[in-house]
């Protein structure tokens, strides 16, 4: 049974382990939200995600009978790196089982700790079925992400760090996939100080655990579908389950367009590369999600910062089109010598900068003699924007919106 004793003797075995993260205030979020935030920063640690210390916890507790015989786990990335890490400390085999549609980055990072990697369904609950089909096949130890004491124990001393950094905290918030963290965290924050409110936060994509926690039951998903790949889980553990009801006060889930504006508020205003699962809780606080937080004392936990870089890239240019510093627009050119020169100079007076131009005079819909030019252009806000659409218009580049 989880407790805070079994949470102590986590924090001492980690001690000379794991980094110690920067638990820090942020100034900009603080300003956005209204709250006193306060960032604690698992990004930054090593493997890039807290996951490494319910690994280590767990693989300390085993036997040295049972460490011989080796481990096995299913993850979407950051478990797997933290079981490959701490396998590799014990100087004993790992075998990670991930999904299918594992981001390269990850499976690099977990065959760096020289863990033999194996891909295997379309999400996590697919690839945990078939290792735990290896592992009693192989006859290796199981080290479940979330559904084990001893892991959840491991993550409840990031509890304990936070409140040994600030012990004025009104409210933590944590994110939520399989409920490991929350589980743990929540344990050591409730029997310390039962006054500081406990908030999960989910990807909407991923609801069976928020479903579960309304209904007081355990309620499972068909499918997961979001951004935060971490977190997404699609059936409810009723262990995780039993601890969240008993010591979470609140429970939330923000969408993946909120998930990908508070990845890049992070990248922009604290020069934080936050992975989606890390990000739901600054997402949570940047959408308004947490009103009766204001003027009050929060810390929110900063998970992992093991980010695809296609989706990075691709939060990022969808980022600056939504904020007004980039567009993109399709205008119509009698196609001779010079028509393309005359389109560039008006931009040019305009100050907007072309950062990319496409020319096409053989698209069905065109009238022979014209040519479509889709030119993308960096801005400087809204005002700019309907600036060069007004101009844009008046010269008959483009029709007047009706």
């Amino acid at each position: 049974m989880l407790d805070l004793k079994m949470i102590e003797i986590a924090k001492e075995r980690l001690n000379s382990v794991i980094d110690e993260t920067p638990y820090s205030y942020a100034p900009h979020l603080s300003s956005r939200s209204g709250c006193e935030v306060f960032l604690k920063k698992e990004n930054l640690q090593i493997t890039g995600a807290f996951k490494i210390r319910g690994a280590y916890n767990k693989i300390a507790s085993l036997s040295d009978l049972q460490r011989e015989a080796g481990v096995i786990a299913a993850s979407a990335g950051n478990h797997a790196q933290g079981v490959a890490y701490c396998a590799s400390l014990f100087k004993i085999n790992s075998t990670i089982v991930m999904p299918e549609s594992t981001p390269l980055t990850k499976i690099d990072g977990v065959k760096h700790y020289g863990a033999e990697v194996i891909l295997a369904g379309e999400n996590y609950d697919e690839a945990y079925m078939y290792a735990k089909e290896l592992s009693h096949q192989r006859s290796l130890i199981f080290i479940h992400p979330f559904e084990d004491d001893a892991v959840m124990a491991g993550q409840g001393t990031l509890a304990l760090d936070i409140l040994q950094a600030d012990n004025s905290l009104d409210a933590i918030i944590v994110p939520v996939g399989g409920g490991g963290l929350i589980s743990g965290v929540a344990t050591a924050i409730k029997a310390i100080n039962p006054h500081i409110e406990v908030i999960g936060v989910s990807a909407s994509g991923a609801p069976a655990l928020r479903e579960s926690y309304e209904a007081k039951r355990e309620i499972n998903s068909t499918q997961v579908r979001t951004i935060a790949d971490g977190i997404a889980v699609r059936d409810t553990s009723s262990k995780t389950l039993s601890y969240i009801l008993k010591n979470v006060d609140k429970f939330i889930s923000v969408d993946d367009e909120e998930i990908a504006g508070a990845m890049l508020f992070l990248l922009e205003k604290q020069k934080l590369s936050v992975e989606g699962a890390g990000a739901v809780g600054v997402a949570a606080l940047l959408y308004n999600k947490l009103p009766h937080l204001r003027g009050k004392r929060v810390a929110t936990i900063l998970s992992g910062g093991n980010v695809d870089v296609t989706l990075l890239s691709v939060i990022i240019e969808k980022g600056l089109l939504k904020s007004f510093r980039k567009m993109k627009l399709t205008v119509t050119l009698i196609d001779k010598p010079g028509s393309l020169m005359t389109l560039t100079r008006l931009l040019q007076e305009l100050y907007a900068n072309i950062v990319h131009i496409s020319y096409d005079r053989t698209s069905a819909d065109l009238d022979y003699g014209d040519a479509h030019v889709t030119i993308a252009l960096e801005t400087k806000g809204k005002e700019h924007q309907e600036q060069i659409q007004k101009v844009l218009q008046e010269y008959g580049y483009i029709k007047e919106r009706t």
